[in-house]
């Protein structure tokens, strides 16, 4: 019985194909580098370290941004596993331009710069929106107020609508932290957390 082969590993390719016909038009990673380069990354207030002319040159804050967004939207959040990946992962390869940060930059790139990687969160929230991918609909009932036997944390008015936006600026802050320090021991503590965090909001959303 004939199956479908694959390529001889040891054969030359005349005409090799270039990195870029490798990844789709439609992959995620083209999305993502656009949209990094048309951030202002100095506005942002992400940290210059090229000032510092000792030693090689550092890597680019763009670059770093690219392989933590990245790592957000595939579940990779050891900054050693990024690593790994940038050296394996043809994604990886072909939007950090055969770039490999090791895990130490990776790290300290997130711990560096927490603010500013805020606002890159919020810039993806405006960009939905402006896209009309989410949307902003307060749905309500009457003014009527029936507590009964109901607890004050599965009770709902505008009061706690309105608190919502602090509440993202609360997650965004813990995940940051928790990035930080995925690598340790306590990484099972932390994504347990994690995990505790994202049930409550699919509550709070429901």
């Amino acid at each position: 019985m004939s199956y479908i082969k694959g390529f001889d590993r040891t054969q030359a390719i005349l005409i090799p194909e270039t990195i870029d016909q490798l990844i789709d038009r439609n992959n995620p990673v083209r999305f993502i580098d656009a949209f990094v380069d048309s951030l202002d990354i100095v506005g942002f207030g992400f940290k210059d370290i090229s000032l510092n002319k000792n030693g090689r040159p550092p890597f680019d804050p763009n670059d770093l941004l690219k392989l933590y967004i990245y790592g957000y939207l595939n579940k990779i959040r050891s900054s050693r596993g990024l690593e790994k990946e940038a050296k394996r992962n043809i994604e990886l390869i072909w939007l950090m331009t055969g770039l490999v940060p090791d895990h130490n930059t990776i790290s300290n790139f997130r711990r560096d710069n927490p603010k500013a990687i805020k606002k890159v969160f919020r810039a993806t929230v405006n960009i939905a929106k402006n896209l009309d991918l989410i949307g902003g609909i307060l749905l309500a009932g009457d003014g009527t107020k029936l507590r009964a036997q109901n607890s004050k944390k599965n009770n709902y008015n505008q009061k706690k609508i309105d608190r919502h936006p602090a509440y993202i600026e609360t997650k965004l802050a813990e995940y940051c932290k928790a990035l930080e320090t995925a690598d340790g021991d306590t990484k099972k503590e932390i994504n347990a957390k994690i995990d505790t965090q994202n049930k409550h909001k699919k509550q709070y959303q429901k």
